[in-house]
């Protein structure tokens, strides 16, 4: 039921006025304004309850329930579908009481038509009204109508150069033509499709091709540019910004929508571009039924949540309404800022931070016994890898006995699914950090089954903007006036979003059976030594010029190229273009136990020498150092392996999972 206010009834008295006008109004058209008594009797003697009838048919099609400054297309629709079914409903009723005796069948025509002009007309008045005057009006600076309308959006304003003229610019466009806090008045899109250039949006004139930019700037005077294309390759997103920085004049950017959930355009998404616009990534399409019957209504715990992936995860989670989240973190501060935002923007659902370690087996039982997890999102880890190259006591113990820890009390309580977050690094690794999830992915891969719980592998690449990951460490480095450190000219690494990097766990969680390693689709490859000199120019400066790049030589146990798959594994599509599964050969659980049990006793002793050795045993491909002459093998090049995998999936059916 629509809640009535003073506003509501304004408009309802302002209805009634309208009907009557139409009403009488057809009488008069139809009569040529030569109305006899006796027509004049007929047309009146029904008047009100034929009026009654039409503020009826206007309540049930919601049309008081609409704020009418935002009147659109669907609220038009709905006052035709009230005015032509209460005129038909009108004349039903007349012919069963009269047969249409001294009435005019035409007159009811005439209404309906005077009727959906009348009504539409007064709501879009009020659109109008709001959109053009009111922001004037209301702020005091105009009081001139004429002169308001004339020179609306050109006071204290910038001029806005939309560059796109798709869905996404005109959505733009009319948040910030309703949008009464903005200073900013649109003076024309920029498109390079020939079918756009020369037309209108909204009034509002498509110029292009992007080329000529810098002439329509100086000829509108342009203060800002806004880059609002909904999906653009990095190629594209690289030239067209590099033509905003020939211009000099600030530009921003509308994120996409990975960015925006649920898809909705809202002006505060607006920012200044960022190194993500250029990775060039389309919208990921999750399977929400699927993601849903794995979180909906469960009891979820994220290890490691205070992390960059694990925070993130929590937020995603969180969209698909579990009863619980368990938060699960060794360290107090982040454990206590993804709590508060939880908290804050998912009211609804129990959040319980538990500050606990994955290498204590009691912590484990004990947070497992008092909340019963359904799903583990196993995302706890010592990642950064020079560090764990002087300290692999740590990624022993952390990566390895946690990750063994964790398992081993998932299928206590039988735990429906477990989901373990691996890397690119684990593959053939050459420095201690990638040996230890190597050696956690066996311990995964080596659990029985058929069992209760189903226990699967999600292996990605870089996560750019992570904590410790390259992308902040060069912005700290250009803000300090340089230099930017490089390890090695040619090393290539493959990026992901952090949340581009979340959605696709969860769904690939949601459609592991058990037994699988997923890997995730890490789009085109990027050279560091690129995104170094990008970042520089990004702030404006000149790279070897304003800001030194040198090379510092590749660090020990770092590759020049990383890769995703390992000898014996074989690379199957699954039914999201953006999800493999790697199916690897099993392991000896036994023998890999006892060597974890060597391994953890060796960790205790500090013997940093023995945990290397015995490394080599559980992962026979792990050769520690770096790889300064690496040649990446043609099998598992990445740019090859892409063209395979879509090979892959022309030739197997989609349904394949």
């Amino acid at each position: 039921m629509t809640r009535f206010s003073y506003n509501h009834l304004t408009v309802l008295i302002s209805d009634i006025v309208l009907l009557s006008i139409s009403w009488c109004f057809c009488y008069l058209l139809r009569f040529n304004f030569s109305i006899s008594p006796h027509v004049m009797e007929l047309a009146l003697r029904d008047f009100v309850f034929i009026l009654l009838i039409k503020i009826l048919f206007f309540f049930y099609y919601d049309i008081y329930a609409g704020m009418w400054r935002y009147s659109s297309f669907e609220d038009l629709l709905k006052i035709i579908k009230a005015s032509c079914f209460s005129s038909f409903f009108i004349a039903f009723l007349i012919y069963c009481a009269y047969g249409f005796v001294g009435f005019s069948r035409s007159v009811f025509i005439l209404d309906c038509l005077l009727t959906i002009l009348l009504i539409s007309t007064s709501r879009f008045s009020i659109r109008f009204f709001y959109q053009y005057l009111w922001n004037d009006l209301d702020a005091g600076k105009n009081p001139n109508i004429w002169r308001s309308f004339r020179y609306s959006g050109c006071r204290n304003t910038r001029n806005l150069l939309i560059i796109g003229a798709g869905d996404f610019g005109e959505k733009i466009y009319r948040e910030i033509q309703n949008n009464a806090g903005l200073k900013y008045q649109v003076v024309g899109f920029v498109d390079d499709s020939r079918d756009k250039i020369g037309k209108r949006i909204h009034g509002i004139p498509v110029f292009g091709p992007l080329e000529e930019t810098n002439h329509i700037v100086e000829k509108l005077k342009v203060k800002e540019l806004l880059i609002a294309i909904a999906s653009i390759s990095s190629r594209q997103m690289r030239r067209i910004v590099s033509y905003c920085g020939e211009i000099g004049i600030p530009f921003k950017i509308l994120p996409g929508m990975s960015e925006l959930i649920g898809g909705r355009i809202n002006i505060k998404a607006i920012r200044d571009v960022n190194y993500y616009d250029l990775l060039g990534r389309e919208l990921i399409r999750l399977e929400e039924n699927t993601i849903g019957g794995l979180i909906e209504n469960k009891v979820i715990l994220v290890s490691g949540a205070g992390g960059s992936i694990g925070s993130e995860l929590c937020r995603q989670v969180c969209r698909f309404k579990p009863s619980v989240v368990v938060l699960y973190e060794q360290a107090e501060s982040p454990l206590y800022e993804i709590e508060l935002e939880l908290k804050k923007t998912f009211p609804y659902i129990k959040i319980f931070p538990m500050l606990a370690d994955i290498r204590c087996s009691r912590q484990l039982t004990f947070v497992f016994n008092r909340f019963r997890p359904q799903v583990v999102f196993h995302a706890a880890a010592y990642k950064h890898v020079p560090m764990l190259e002087s300290n692999p006591s740590e990624a022993v113990i952390n990566n390895i006995i946690g990750t063994r820890n964790i398992v081993e009390v998932s299928k206590r309580f039988s735990i429906d699914r477990f989901v373990f977050i691996s890397t690119d690094k684990a593959v053939r690794p050459v420095n201690i950090m990638g040996a230890s999830k190597r050696a956690a992915e066996l311990i995964i891969q080596g659990q029985p089954g058929p069992c209760q719980t189903r226990f699967m592998i999600v292996r990605f690449g870089n996560v750019i903007g992570s904590v410790g990951s390259v992308v902040p460490l060069f912005k700290k480095q250009i803000e300090a006036g340089g230099p930017v450190t490089v390890t090695h000219p040619d090393v290539i690494r493959y990026f992901m979003t952090i949340p581009e990097a979340c959605q696709l766990v969860l769904q690939a969680g949601a459609m592991g059976k058990g037994g699988e390693i997923f890997l995730l689709d890490m789009g085109t490859p990027i050279k560091i030594d690129d995104l170094a000199r990008d970042l520089i120019s990004f702030y404006g400066l000149v790279p070897d010029i304003d800001i030194k790049v040198i090379y510092t030589g590749l660090r020990p146990g770092e590759k020049l190229y990383e890769e995703l798959i390992t000898e014996g594994e074989e690379v199957m599509p699954t039914r999201h273009k953006k999800i493999m599964i790697l199916r690897g050969r099993a392991c000896n659980q036994n023998m890999l136990n006892g060597n974890i049990d060597e391994l953890e006793r060796y960790a205790c002793e500090q013997n940093a020498e023995k945990i290397r050795d015995k490394l080599k045993e559980v992962v026979p491909e792990f050769k520690n150092g770096n790889y300064e002459n690496q040649e990446c093998p043609e099998s598992i090049h990445f740019e090859p392996l892409a063209a395979d995998i879509d090979w892959i999936q022309q030739k197997i059916p989609s349904s394949v999972n």
